[in-house]
């Protein structure tokens, strides 16, 4: 590699190395967890969809109640600090739960356990998530964001590929008990390698109290509001997963326990268990958005992203329109599940695709536009916003799933998702960025 690539290349910054194996350690030993956890809850509490949801949804509530905090605390602390702290943390939670559901083998003692033990995490995450979101502008140049965001797009793509196909693996043949001592060391891992980070900071001269969070919290409201086209985008992303977590969350877990593994034959049943295909739909989605993500690294930064994104999402919500029709026509009427299968693995391969093409932009022109000293505030914000209505989605998908099945599910899911396409595509403020 010649030494103008090095200096241009953000892999030559140390700091950007660290934080990039820490996020993907830790995010394989997230991958693993939700996946085992997903599928468990369904297989201990016979298939109780409603369950599940509820599961998905006091996690999200968990999320959305600390993630400001987290953006008071990733603004006046050191990042670094607040990344590896929370990493050690959530990795001993993760070990202790794995020593209690050993000694109390019961069922419902195990969905009492991964229900504490999914709140605690994701207050945790509510904490991390915003020093983390605002935590490359701090190491890498302006000029390299968009790089170093779509190396991250590689890298969870990467996962999505190599880490769903592994989890599927060990799950079906791993105690539960080792899988998730092996989540834990995942986040100490990940922790380890955070400590090493090095960046300027000064420390907030204020004690952190109540009062002052309050009115940091205000501050970056304030500043949001004025930011119209940031808000509109924030508006869009809320309704945007409120109307997707159904499909990932509730959806393929339901669709591969009740359609795939009551089918007397499915596709390359005799290669793959009926669970194994949610990873191939994983795989399908990171292979094509590690296609985007690498295209982007090479491209430069565009100044506005804004009216192009709004177009992918339209394209996005057809093909959401595709996956709820093919389902009805192909599955509910017996036609061919075989059918319904490949469908779904084209429309997720496109689905990665965009999502490329639609998040890597977005992160990098609010990371670019928005101040360093209030980047971790509005981090938490966009945070709340686009995951604010995920909780009560999930409930009422777990609901919805119970009481009139997949079909109906989905096609409310695309409607929704359509909706919001336009929306934002009509948006004005939109086109400024």
């Amino acid at each position: 590699m010649s030494d103008e690539k090095k200096a241009t290349n953000v892999f030559a910054n140390r700091n950007y190395r660290l934080v990039f194996l820490g996020a993907l350690v830790s995010e394989l030993g997230a991958l693993l967890y939700s996946f085992a956890v997903g599928f468990y809850i369904l297989e201990i509490s016979d298939n109780n969809a409603f369950l599940q949801g509820l599961y998905l949804a006091l996690c999200g509530v968990a999320l959305l109640l600390f993630t400001p905090v987290g953006g008071v605390l990733g603004d006046r602390i050191n990042k670094a600090k607040i990344m590896y702290v929370c990493d050690y943390i959530k990795g001993g939670m993760i070990i202790l739960a794995t020593v209690l559901m050993t000694i109390l083998p019961s069922p419902t003692a195990h969905i009492v356990i991964l229900f504490i033990l999914g709140i605690l995490s994701n207050v945790v995450s509510g904490i991390f998530n915003p020093a983390a979101g605002a935590m490359l502008p701090n190491i890498v140049e302006p000029q390299q964001l968009q790089q170093a965001n779509a190396y991250f797009s590689i890298k969870s793509s990467m996962e999505s590929i190599l880490g769903v196909v592994l989890a599927g693996v060990l799950y079906a043949v791993l105690p539960l008990n080792i899988l998730f001592f092996a989540v834990g060391s995942c986040f100490i891992a990940s922790g380890l390698s955070e400590m090493l980070i090095r960046y300027e900071f000064t420390p907030s001269s204020e004690p952190i109290t109540l009062r002052l969070a309050l009115s940091d919290t205000k501050e970056g409201f304030r500043y949001m509001r004025s930011q119209k086209a940031i808000m509109a985008i924030i508006g869009s992303a809320l309704f945007i997963n409120f109307f997707m977590t159904p499909m990932t969350g509730n959806f393929i877990p339901y669709f591969i326990k009740t359609d795939l593994t009551s089918a007397p034959a499915y596709l390359l049943d005799s290669v793959l268990k009926p669970e194994l295909w949610s990873s191939v739909f994983s795989v399908c989605i990171g292979a094509s958005s590690l296609i985007g993500a690498a295209i982007l690294s090479a491209r430069k930064q565009e100044e506005k992203c804004g009216l192009k994104v709004a177009k992918r999402l339209c394209v996005f919500s057809g093909i959401m329109i595709a996956l709820a029709v093919g389902y009805w026509c192909l599955v509910s009427t017996g036609v061919s599940l075989n059918a319904f299968l490949l469908l779904f693995c084209a429309g997720c391969l496109v689905i990665g695709f965009l999502l490329s093409f639609i998040n890597i932009p977005l992160s990098t022109t609010i990371q670019r536009r928005v101040e360093s000293n209030k980047l971790s505030k509005v981090s938490s914000l966009v945070s709340v916003g686009s995951q604010g209505m995920t909780p009560i989605a999930s409930v009422l998908a777990g609901a919805a799933l119970q009481a009139f099945g997949s079909a109906v599910l989905l096609a409310i899911c695309a409607a929704g998702f359509t909706i919001t396409a336009v929306l934002l595509l009509t948006n004005r403020h939109v086109r400024s960025i």
